[in-house]
């Protein structure tokens, strides 16, 4: 590791979350990162090529923790909290796309990955587009899951005649709010994000319970992470152009999209191949939005099949 790098510990970090799986704490160890100003929280362990795991609203690093330890047998994997989520520092702006693809290249130059591949989870499949359009030489496969990118594709309708899709997606209008909605979860993080959790994956049931406490308690007890958590959907007013702008070149990095069948579904796959030459993809079925916690060993397979150096 760089001179750029510290161990940590502590709430958030490998030595203070549950219930990680076993051995996964002699593998894995929790650093800061010095990239493009701030300082960022990776958790990384493994040998082989490199790897980055960037996942989604409202988790963090956490979220990778079934597929790690596998992974790490053939890859160095590095699961990152992006700004203002986690142990990352918590600045208050840079939430656009073009910060945030200068942040995670800004990662894995510090810890000194000019090639990389990478998996990218909801947030995480906006930055991942953004970065293979960006530098796709850097990128040697791409798997992007569980979302659609602002701007990209024409918008869902504000006042859909499907249900489903109105519970779906409320919650990007109520996040882009101005201060209100700080006003109103403050206090009641449970009931808000537990919400998200409950219905979002395929199945409450389906969700690991301490998982959500976690990411609950994360976002109630870490100075800034409430007020980041909703930064990142404020600042799609800044990052639609910015995704419009690359959609003028399609990209040629192999691309594996996944989701899952009570969730995105298609939609992943249609929208990628209106910016991409090459996508697979993979449909996990009885599974939500969260595949790397409701089905992990499904999503497991389908990420060594695409990504096996």
């Amino acid at each position: 590791m760089t001179t750029h790098l510290t161990e940590l510990s502590g709430f958030g970090s490998v030595s203070g979350v549950p219930k990680l799986p076993g051995g996964f704490r002699e593998v894995f160890q929790s650093y800061r990162v010095e990239a493009n100003g701030i300082g960022l929280h990776a958790v990384i362990g493994g040998q082989g090529p490199a790897l980055l795991l960037l996942g989604g609203w409202p988790e963090n690093w956490f979220a990778w923790r079934y597929l790690m330890l596998p992974l790490s047998r053939d890859f160095t994997v590095i699961a990152v909290d992006p700004r203002g989520v986690g142990l990352s520092e918590k600045p208050a702006d840079g939430y656009d796309a073009d910060t945030l693809v200068a942040d995670m290249f800004g990662l894995m130059d510090t810890i000194g990955h000019q090639k990389f591949s990478m998996v990218g989870h909801d947030v995480g499949l906006w930055v991942g587009y953004a970065m293979a359009a960006d530098r796709p030489e850097r990128i040697e496969r791409i798997a992007l899951g569980e979302a659609i990118i602002p701007g990209l594709s024409p918008s869902p309708p504000l006042l859909s005649d499907d249900r489903w899709l109105s519970d779906f997606l409320w919650h990007f209008n109520f996040n882009r709010a101005l201060v209100v909605n700080e006003r109103l979860v403050e206090g009641r993080e449970d009931l808000y994000f537990g919400y998200q959790f409950d219905t979002k994956a395929g199945s409450a049931a389906g969700f690991p319970a301490y998982g959500k406490e976690f990411y609950i308690e994360t976002l109630r007890r870490v100075p800034g992470a409430l007020k980041a958590s909703f930064d990142y959907y404020r600042a799609i007013d800044q990052s639609i152009p910015q995704y419009r702008r690359r959609k003028e070149r399609k990209i040629a990095v192999p691309i594996l999209a996944f989701s899952g069948g009570l969730a995105c579904g298609e939609m992943v796959a249609d929208e990628l191949r209106t910016v991409a030459v090459d996508v697979d993809s993979v449909v996990i079925p009885e599974c939500g939005h969260y595949p790397a916690e409701e089905q992990p060993a499904a999503l497991l397979e389908a990420l060594q099949r695409f990504l096996r150096p």
